[in-house]
């Protein structure tokens, strides 16, 4: 029985950190949509490209629930704009609102990373060696 309990829990290692890991970057999609749209408009795709390029993989079912619920929420607007290789298309930006909103996110941002970094760097020494 402590074996297959054992087995058990080693085998559920991966899944478990994989699901931590996912909880984590689901915390700082929204402030990454706010900072790639405070550089310019974007369509959703080049929102996607952009994450994609730092390395944190969102797929389309993850990132148009958070464009419309910041759009709702009147932190984003759209615009159609027309597209030289097809329909037109519906591209993001920030509204006022959303660039105050992002103001606050990107100072509470600085102080969570020194924060998590501080603990990390106290507490983890002995695990990580």
């Amino acid at each position: 029985m402590y074996l297959y309990l054992r087995c058990q829990i080693i085998n559920s290692l991966p899944m478990e950190i994989e699901n931590t890991k996912a909880q984590m970057r689901k915390g700082v999609l929204e402030f990454c949509i706010l900072c790639i749209l405070s550089e310019k408009d974007a369509y959703p795709s080049e929102i996607i490209e952009a994450m994609k390029n730092a390395k944190l993989i969102v797929v389309e079912g993850t990132l148009y629930p958070l464009l419309m619920r910041l759009k709702n929420e009147g932190q984003l607007s759209y615009e159609w704009k027309e597209s030289a290789s097809g329909p037109p298309r519906k591209y993001y930006k920030l509204t006022p609102a959303g660039k105050e909103f992002l103001k606050e996110l990107y100072s509470s941002w600085g102080e969570l990373v020194d924060s998590v970094n501080l603990i990390a760097k106290q507490y983890s020494s002995n695990t990580l060696s």
